[in-house]
């Protein structure tokens, strides 16, 4: 692994509930949530300006506060700029998250807007430095994020003001080119290396292996089909209605796990960390119940045989990587 990039525990908690998405967060729940996460024994914590436009930063940075900075990881990112909108404060924001839109989202993977950016993201969060920082969603962007935005990305980690860049996105192709021709130390690849959708092991797992380049996995139930025991009949993939494809395909994976006493979501969250690039696996919570869920969710463990009869079953490939959880949040490098 690159020397830049920091430790990470296998479970992050991933704060985009923390900004109201979806639905209203309390105070108390959202607190509740980074508690819990904590006292699970998790020490890496993702957040964006995108999150509710600056309120799961807020949250987080409060909820954190009272902590040895010295002992958690923080990353945020970059992209979409906050612009004060005091004309449509009056209105709900309008991509997803229950807050007002007293900002709105301005696509800038410039220099000014990059720095701009992390300047108010530190202010939020009131830190003084952040560990990770991610160019975020540049899928419409390469030219500029590509060159200018990981530019100023590698000139504020020589400052010191981040001690790790990279690229988060929902999309292994692009990520697979930052590790291929940017000077990245992470990725984060969100609904690309699941039990569903395995395309993040074509090339971008084996290069990110070979360069050193750490991998961060997300949306690792696809938004909610790998997300309860059974697939439920309205269940989303990606945040749009499953089809029946991947609501049988994934009933199927679901009898596979009972028969091996365990669970799909068990399964979901241990999955992509058998591949020995990926560092930490980052879930959302939206208070301390689903918190401590996810801590036991890993701890549960997944047998060997269960993956022996996935691949024979042609679930998942066969061979696709060996064990490398430890099933305890602990960790990894």
């Amino acid at each position: 692994m690159r020397s830049h990039t920091p430790a990470l525990t296998e479970l992050g908690l991933g704060t985009a509930q923390l900004g109201n998405l979806a639905g209203p967060v309390s105070e108390e729940d959202a607190l509740g949530a980074v508690d819990a996460a904590w006292d699970s024994g998790v020490r890496y914590f993702d957040t964006a300006p995108h999150y509710g436009l600056g309120l799961s930063e807020r949250r987080l940075g409060a909820a954190l506060a009272r902590r040895p900075r010295a002992e958690y990881t923080v990353s945020t990112k970059v992209g979409r700029l906050l612009v004060p909108s005091p004309g449509t404060a009056h209105l709900t924001d309008d991509e997803g998250f229950a807050v007002p839109a007293a900002f709105r989202r301005s696509w800038d993977f410039g220099r000014d807007g990059i720095i701009r950016s992390l300047e108010d993201s530190l202010d939020r969060l009131g830190l003084d430095h952040v560990d990770v920082l991610y160019l975020h969603d540049p899928d419409d962007h390469w030219e500029q994020a590509s060159t200018t935005g990981i530019d100023t990305l590698v000139e504020l980690r020589d400052q010191g003001l981040v001690k790790a860049v990279g690229v988060g996105m929902n999309q292994a192709a692009m990520l697979t080119e930052f590790v291929r021709r940017c000077d990245v130390d992470l990725v984060m690849v969100a609904g690309r290396h699941t039990l569903l959708d395995r395309s993040a092991q074509e090339e971008l797992l084996p290069l990110a292996q070979e360069r050193g380049v750490g991998v961060v996995a997300a949306g690792v139930y696809n938004s909610g089909l790998l997300a309860t025991a059974r697939p439920l009949a309205d269940a989303t993939y990606d945040y749009v209605p499953a089809s029946r494809e991947l609501t049988d395909r994934a009933a199927a994976l679901a009898e596979v796990c009972e028969r091996h006493g365990t669970t799909l979501p068990e399964a979901a969250v241990a999955y992509p960390l058998r591949h020995p690039a990926v560092g930490s696996v980052v879930l959302g919570a939206r208070d301390a119940h689903q918190a401590r869920t996810n801590a036991r969710r890993l701890a549960a463990g997944v047998p060997d045989a269960l993956w022996a009869e996935l691949a024979r079953l042609g679930l998942i490939p066969d061979g696709c990587a060996s064990p490398a959880t430890s099933g305890t949040g602990g960790e990894r490098s």
